[in-house]
């Protein structure tokens, strides 16, 4: 049995790679991958795995974005820190979750399940409409005693500066969350929204245009009247992907 890691965490993936070669001859690690442009360059450039164990948050987005560019050929076991992801839909569709720290039984019964054949191969029309029912529609922002409801469609991006997490409105407001960029990423629509780098996450809304800058990075123009607070500028090594999301 021939599985693919697709992890961003080099601690996460050599203890998923050791817990797999200690306790598994069966299974041969094929590659180890660490973003979504690697994961689809290896999955289009060499024969199918059986099975894939793939993080939720990688360094370039969300791996779920790995089923919007090909169909995937196997079967998939999602890992991830966080719970909020749509475990009990997974389960019915006989796709295993693991919650990280990944322990030897939790894997065990995950490989079981594919040696027994009770994992199907599933579909990217099955993982979008699973995260269709997750992604958030609407941010409660908490000042002092009142609640201000935001919806998701009013955002004009987030971004990060001095360990806080910031949201910006289309309109211009400007409100403080409790919530890290790394936390959020997984609740917002990739086709909606791009994480240009650790620091912010924009909406298609609020780009006007693109300009190319020294070194391969990319410039992103705000619309005319936005708040520009945060540097908008796409690190090189997620430009070809926020170009693909761009023009899709």
């Amino acid at each position: 049995m021939k599985a693919l890691i697709i992890e961003d965490e080099l601690r996460a993936r050599e203890h998923m790679i050791h817990l797999l070669k200690d306790n598994f001859p069966q299974v041969e690690v094929a590659g180890a991958m660490g973003s979504i442009h690697e994961s689809v360059a290896w999955l289009e450039g060499n024969p199918a795995p059986d099975l894939i164990f793939m993080d939720v948050e990688l360094s370039d987005g969300i791996s779920f974005e790995i089923f919007n560019k090909l169909e995937v050929p196997c079967p998939v076991v999602m890992t991830t820190a966080y719970d909020q992801y749509a475990v009990h839909a997974f389960e019915v569709n006989a796709i295993d979750y693991l919650l990280k720290p990944i322990d030897l039984p939790a894997l065990q019964r995950a490989i079981a399940r594919v040696a027994s054949q009770e994992v199907h191969r599933p579909s990217s029309e099955t993982f979008r409409e699973i995260l269709r029912e997750e992604y958030k529609e609407k941010f409660l922002i908490r000042i002092n005693d009142r609640i201000v409801p935001v919806r998701i469609s009013d955002v004009a991006y987030f971004y990060s500066e001095d360990k806080n997490s910031y949201l910006v409105t289309l309109s211009g407001s400007s409100y403080v969350m409790d919530e890290s960029l790394d936390t959020l990423g997984g609740s917002l629509d990739p086709q909606a929204f791009f994480r240009i780098s650790r620091s912010c996450i924009i909406s298609e809304k609020a780009i006007d245009s693109v300009s190319r800058l020294m070194g391969g990075r990319l410039r992103i123009t705000l619309h005319r009247g936005l708040l520009a607070a945060t540097d908008f500028t796409v690190s090189r090594a997620r430009v070809d992907d926020f170009l693909s999301w761009l023009e899709r």
